[in-house]
C-alpha cells in the first residue's frame, strides 16, 4: 500500500528499524531530548544549516515544528522522522523527506542532521537506508535528491555510501548559515544498487 495519503494518527504508530537504529515521527514529549542534543551540537550543526532563530530550541518553536510536520504529513508532501539509538532510545538526529512531487516526477528531497556525539559512527547511514526503503517501497517514489556544501566531505561520503550518485553543481542553491551557498547535487533512483534495511542488531524495537 502506498502511503501518500498517510493519516497523522498512523504516523504516530509508524516505526522504521535498521540494525542499531529506529526512526519514528516527532512527538511532543521529544522536545527536551531534541533541544538538548541540538544545543550541545550547535557549533557542529550551524555551518551546514539555515540560520537558527532566536527561539530555535524553545518548547514553543518545537510545537510549531510539530504542527508543520503534521500538516505536511497529512498533505502527503513531507515526512519527518527522529532517529533513535535502539539500545537506549537516545534521540540522535533527524531525517526529512520534503518537497514531494507526484505526477510525472515521483520525486522528493532528503535532508538530515545528527548530534555531534553520535556522528561518524554509522548511525546516520543506517537511518538513511531505512528512510530510502520507506520512500521507495512505501511512498512509491522514483527518485530522491539531496544537496550538500562542497566543503562538507563527510556528508558527501555518507550519501555515496547509501547509494546516491553526484549529478551536478548548483550555484548559490540554498541560504545556509546566513549566506547563499553553492551545493553539490546528489540523487538515487528506485532501481539503483544500494544497501537495504536489516533486522535490529541486539535489541528489541
Amino acid at each position: 500500500m502506498l502511503l501518500s495519503n498517510f493519516r497523522s494518527q498512523d504516523a504516530k504508530a509508524l516505526r522504521l528499524i535498521n540494525r542499531r537504529v529506529f526512526l519514528r515521527a516527532p512527538q511532543p514529549g521529544d522536545w527536551r531530548d531534541w533541544a538538548d542534543v541540538r544545543a550541545q551540537s550547535r557549533d557542529f550543526l550551524t555551518p551546514w544549516e539555515p540560520t537558527w532563530s532566536y527561539d530555535a530550541l524553545t518548547r514553543g518553536a518545537f510545537r510549531r515544528r510539530l504542527r508543520q510536520y503534521g500538516s505536511e504529513w497529512r498533505q502527503g508532501v513531507g515526512y519527518s522522522f527522529f532517529v533513535f539509538r535502539g539500545e537506549d532510545n537516545a534521540l540522535m538526529g533527524g531525517i526529512t523527506i520534503s518537497n514531494l512531487r507526484r505526477g510525472v516526477a515521483q520525486c522528493a528531497s532528503l535532508g538530515y542532521w545528527i548530534g555531534r556525539r553520535y556522528a561518524r559512527q554509522g548511525f546516520m547511514s543506517e537511518a538513511l537506508v531505512a528512510v530510502l526503503d520507506y520512500g521507495f517501497e512505501q511512498l512509491g517514489l522514483h527518485r530522491l535528491e539531496a544537496a550538500c556544501l562542497p566543503s562538507n566531505a563527510a556528508s558527501q561520503g555518507l550519501l555515496q555510501k547509501v547509494g546516491f550518485s553526484e549529478e551536478g553543481y548548483a550555484r548559490e542553491y540554498l541560504r545556509i548559515n546566513a549566506q547563499w551557498q553553492d551545493h553539490r547535487l546528489f540523487a538515487v533512483l528506485r532501481d539503483d544498487k544500494r544497501p537495504r534495511s536489516s533486522p535490529a542488531d541486539g535489541w528489541s524495537g
